[in-house]
């Protein structure tokens, strides 16, 4: 089900893409089919990215006590959204080169096959659950910038600061160190806090998908995007597809990382063809990346996305849950982790990998 396997092993598939998936939308939102089918195993799952522990124990929670598989994963990234330590999503992300907090969400319910997201929207601290109310109230999928405020305003969230003091000084820092010829001074303290050095460029985001004892899956992804973005940048996150996908028949699928790379190759929805062709959650997570690897080769060396070897020069991350309640994760480079709960307990994995990193 997870157990890793090597690059020779997963290029030995050999499996095309073409699977196709359901499509519609049902105004009934959340209550779903009558006639939706129930796991194989009637297992309940709930696997998220390496940050998403927490979020999972909680969405377990709701499972057990026959809760929405929607509503379950909300409430798990909520957790994350609210933590200002988290400085990859929600309060406390870290803002764009002006200094902004910018957030995507999307979400997916697997019954209906309906979707809702919000991009770059500003001052809200849980985007996923406007994404939410976005698939439940609207006949949209997609809202961005003021108008996703004014949205959320309209259904009672409340503007807040987002950017907290920590998040501040890594960007401060940021700007200080950009150029030596502005009128920024470097700053007095040579180098950055020990627990504020590995933020200073980052691809944060947490993807959080389950399934309940009925077969109903649902995800989510929510992120504060790419440190320092240029205002307005979109990453993959809110994207059907790119940062998640579901598919009720099938499975679900959800990203972190590059978003860009993510977008080019509408890489979720692969994940979820994949299983549907066969392929075991971890397989159909190699076998997208993979793809992305061999169109990064054709992308413009002004990217600087490729390595000089011709291997990317980028980390992405997915996560898959299918059918059958079976899981797995994948990255580009060795390292990364990704959180499962099996019922029993949260714990994290190993994520199987397509390149191994350089010690």
């Amino acid at each position: 089900m997870n157990s890793r396997f090597s690059r020779r092993d997963f290029l030995k598939t050999g499996v095309t893409v073409g699977a196709a998936t359901f499509s519609g939308r049902g105004r009934d939102l959340l209550a779903g089919p009558a006639q939706a089918a129930p796991s194989v195993s009637g297992a309940l799952r709930v696997v998220s990215s390496g940050n998403g522990l927490r979020a999972a124990e909680k969405a377990m929670e709701i499972l057990n006590k026959g809760g929405d598989p929607l509503e379950a994963v909300v409430a798990g990234v909520n957790i994350v959204e609210d933590d200002p330590n988290d400085m990859s999503v929600g309060y406390g992300g870290l803002p764009n080169e002006d200094g902004v907090v910018e957030l995507d969400a999307s979400v997916m319910y697997g019954p209906t096959h309906a979707s809702g997201a919000v991009a770059s929207i500003r001052n809200i601290k849980n985007p996923s659950k406007v994404a939410k109310l976005v698939m439940e109230r609207t006949t949209h999928c997609l809202l961005v910038g003021k108008g996703a405020l004014k949205f959320a305003l309209a259904h009672g969230f409340k503007k807040e600061n987002l950017l907290t003091d920590k998040a501040r000084e890594a960007w401060l820092r940021w700007k200080e160190a950009l150029s030596d010829r502005d009128n920024w001074l470097p700053a007095q303290i040579k180098k950055l806090p020990e627990d504020l050095q590995p933020v200073m460029m980052t691809h944060g985001t947490i993807n959080c998908i389950a399934i309940d004892a009925q077969g109903r899956l649902a995800g989510v992804t929510t992120t504060s995007g790419l440190s320092w973005k240029i205002p307005g940048r979109v990453g993959d996150s809110p994207i059907i597809g790119a940062g998640l996908y579901v598919d009720n028949a099938v499975g679900a699928a959800g990203s972190t990382g590059l978003g860009e790379a993510n977008i080019r190759t509408c890489a979720s929805f692969q994940v979820v063809a994949f299983m549907g062709q066969g392929m075991s959650p971890e397989q159909a997570c190699l076998k997208a990346l993979e793809a992305i690897a061999e169109k990064a080769k054709l992308w413009p060396q002004a990217l600087k996305l490729v390595n000089a070897d011709g291997r990317p020069g980028f980390g992405l991350n997915f996560f898959a849950l299918n059918k059958k309640g079976e899981f797995g994760g994948a990255t580009m480079w060795s390292g990364a982790k990704y959180a499962v709960h099996d019922g029993r307990k949260s714990e994290l994995k190993e994520c199987a990998f397509l390149y191994k990193t350089k010690s």
